[in-house]
């Protein structure tokens, strides 16, 4: 019984080492480690072990040669893998690419790939992840990836894309995540696809008012990260009232105002931090986001905000951060927040506020002097 167990596994080691990978695969295969520069790549490596001229990439076991770098389906010899080593692999993303046409992986991140994204990506019908996540590519971002209606993932963060998002990103009809964070991206946003859970555009040199249009479809988006960018004019009402937010960074813009209502339906809604420090806000701080059941961090520091601070916020029993500092509020901070034992954390600093004493590491920094607050409430400072 134990000799034909042992007969039957090598038939099946036999069987594996004969497989033959499709010449489709391998051919895109040995045209993408053509367009890495031979220099760059180290001995150590994945693409050091693929030798085409000694074995098969699909072939197992793998002793010598194709040790990592290659995932085959283990109902064929079609590639669906080709996730690299961050080994510092230089040199262009080869548009024979596409010939790896069950792909559903391709993942370059954290090397040096440099140049265009070949828009040739767009044959890849199968593609679930696409990172190439800190490269140096560079030029737009091509139109025909919004053919690839299976992907459920794109990360090309922390590279040197330019131009303008392409206009029909809601064809992504498969979309959960994009991260396109760190380029130089420009032009507005375009209308999102229904999918989207998770949106990171933050560090991009996009710009114009952010528009309720954009985000008409956007039913599932939970995080909408867009900090560092160059956004402008009015937040509606409506971005807080969205379906199904949570998350929202609009850090370092040029936001002017805000408008907040609170949730249609008293307790329905699952919004838990608002970042929105360092834009150029004017107006009151909005009352309305203490009505928010589950919003827990709140920052509206260094803009330009005038008046009292709102009394909901110190009756809100979910806030634990909050950041109002630099801004010209006036009046007394809520006792809540600068008594010792206070659970909440953050700061009120830089502001017009009295009874805010320097030990209290809520009231730090100190207030503005009194002739710059003065000066902001329409009054003259003094001689």
């Amino acid at each position: 019984m134990t000799l034909s167990i042992s007969f039957l596994l090598l038939l099946l080691f036999i069987f594996s080492a004969d497989a033959l990978t499709s010449q489709a695969d391998v051919s895109a295969l040995i045209a993408f480690k053509a367009a890495v520069k031979p220099n760059s790549i180290p001995p150590w490596s994945c693409l050091a072990s693929w030798d085409f001229a000694s074995s098969d990439p699909c072939a197992s076991p793998r002793r010598t040669h194709f040790t990592c770098g290659i995932t085959c389906s283990s109902e064929s010899t079609r590639v669906t893998q080709l996730t690299l080593d961050p080994a510092g692999y230089s040199g262009r993303l080869t548009p024979l690419i596409s010939g790896l046409t069950q792909l559903l992986t391709l993942d370059l991140a954290d090397n040096k790939f440099y140049g265009l994204i070949p828009s040739s990506l767009s044959s890849l019908l199968s593609l679930k992840t696409l990172i190439l996540r800190s490269n140096s590519f560079s030029g737009s971002l091509p139109e025909s990836v919004t053919r690839l209606n299976s992907v459920e993932s794109i990360d090309i963060s922390r590279n040197s894309l330019t131009g303008s998002l392409p206009k029909s990103m809601n064809s992504l009809s498969s979309l959960r995540q994009l991260d396109l964070s760190y380029n130089k991206l420009t032009g507005s946003i375009p209308k999102l696809p229904r999918s989207l859970i998770d949106l990171a555009l933050k560090s991009n040199s996009l710009s114009g008012p952010i528009s309720k249009e954009s985000f008409t479809d956007s039913t599932q988006l939970e995080i909408v990260e867009l900090a560092e960018n160059s956004f402008t004019g009015t937040l509606g009402a409506w971005f807080f009232l969205l379906q199904s937010i949570q998350q929202v960074d609009l850090a370092n813009n040029s936001l002017t105002s805000i408008e907040v209502l609170p949730p249609k339906v008293a307790g329905e809604s699952d919004l838990v931090a608002v970042e929105l420090g360092f834009n150029r806000i004017t107006g009151y701080a909005p009352a309305s986001f203490a009505a928010y059941p589950s919003l827990s961090s709140l920052s509206l520091r260094y803009n330009m905000l005038h008046g009292v601070i709102p009394s909901e916020y110190e009756r809100s029993k979910t806030l634990r951060r909050l950041f109002l500092d630099g801004n010209f509020l006036t009046g007394k901070p809520p006792a809540r927040f600068v008594r010792p034992e206070s659970e909440v954390m953050g700061s009120l600093g830089n502001n017009c506020l009295q009874g805010c004493p320097g030990k209290v590491k809520m009231c730090a920094p100190s207030q503005k002097p009194f002739s710059i607050c003065k000066q902001a409430y329409g009054g003259k400072p003094k001689s």
